[in-house]
């Protein structure tokens, strides 16, 4: 990597921060491969953050330079030290009943002030990573936004794509008879997901998707301040809990996320390959309601 291209990672480095595409640089010898990547990236999204953030990045620049500069190795120690380490460790297994399982995203700030609106805003109509390239439309979240009960889902699919809302297809009846089993009503929850914009024949979601758009979800996070958290489908609990552990280790388990109580379950796309499970589901849901002090005189698990 040259000077200009180093200066202008350094510079911008505060903004992927904000955007979620500082993980993308966790081990060192991925910068020079990933750096014109990320700057422009960046670089798009800066004029569509809100000036609030973009003057709360600006504070940080020197101080992130400064760090930055003296975690260098010299040009020698380069040369002799073999491969580098990662600048970050890795999340500890995520198996206890109640344990604060740390995120990739849990250093960002709060923004105060923040609101649905002003991070649908700043989301603009985005085009910061290649998930836009074929994307109808952006699916944002719907819901209450002071809801109690956020789920988190992986992405959208095609009838979410075409309609803006997220769980509007198949999965997504099945995901309003679960809510309704718990005596809820879809207004009475908030649904969104991982990513906004449709994944290509709905594959998973990759590394660096994710990190662009995740910072969006944490936003909406802490906007709602649900007091429960349900996360559907191993991206979105490997996502919040910053662990590559499969979902089957810590299913149904009380875990913490940014002050909310988190419980990962099977996502309603996988109860319609494998209806067995949704007795499972069912369970984990139990405890949701539980938590949240619903009642229901007849306990009708989804069909």
């Amino acid at each position: 990597m040259d000077d200009s291209a180093r200066a202008r990672f350094e510079e911008w480095l505060k903004y992927a921060d904000e955007l979620g595409l500082a993980p993308f640089f966790r081990d060192r010898a991925a910068v020079p491969r990933n750096i014109s990547i990320a700057a422009e990236a960046v670089q798009s999204a800066a004029p569509s953050m809100h000036e609030s953030a973009r003057a709360s990045a600006a504070t940080e620049i020197a101080k992130t330079r400064t760090q930055f500069q003296s975690s260098r190795p010299s040009a020698a120690a380069r040369s002799t030290s073999g491969p580098a380490l990662p600048i970050v460790s890795a999340a500890p297994p995520v198996n206890l009943p109640v344990a604060a399982a740390p995120s990739l995203f849990d250093a960002a700030d709060k923004i105060e002030g923040d609101t649905l609106e002003r991070v649908r805003e700043d989301i603009g109509d985005c085009k910061r990573c290649r998930l836009h390239l074929r994307r109808h439309t952006i699916v944002f979240g719907s819901g209450n936004p002071k809801a109690k009960l956020v789920f988190v889902g992986e992405g959208p699919g095609a009838d979410e794509d075409a309609q803006g809302l997220p769980f509007v297809g198949r999965a997504g009846k099945l995901l309003t008879q679960m809510i309704e089993a718990m005596g809820l009503r879809r207004e009475d929850v908030y649904i969104c997901n991982v990513v906004k914009c449709r994944p290509p024949e709905n594959r998973t979601p990759e590394r660096d998707e994710i990190a662009t758009c995740s910072p969006f979800l944490t936003r909406q996070i802490d906007v709602i301040k649900p007091q429960v958290i349900v996360c559907l489908g191993s991206v979105a609990a490997q996502t919040l809990l910053a662990t590559n552990q499969p979902i089957s280790r810590f299913r149904g388990e009380w875990l913490e996320y940014r002050g909310a109580r988190l419980l990962a379950t099977y996502h309603p796309a996988y109860l319609l390959r494998n209806p067995p499970a949704k007795a499972e589901v069912w369970k984990d849901l139990q405890k949701v309601m539980a938590v949240l002090g619903l009642q229901q005189k007849k306990m009708v698990p989804p069909r």
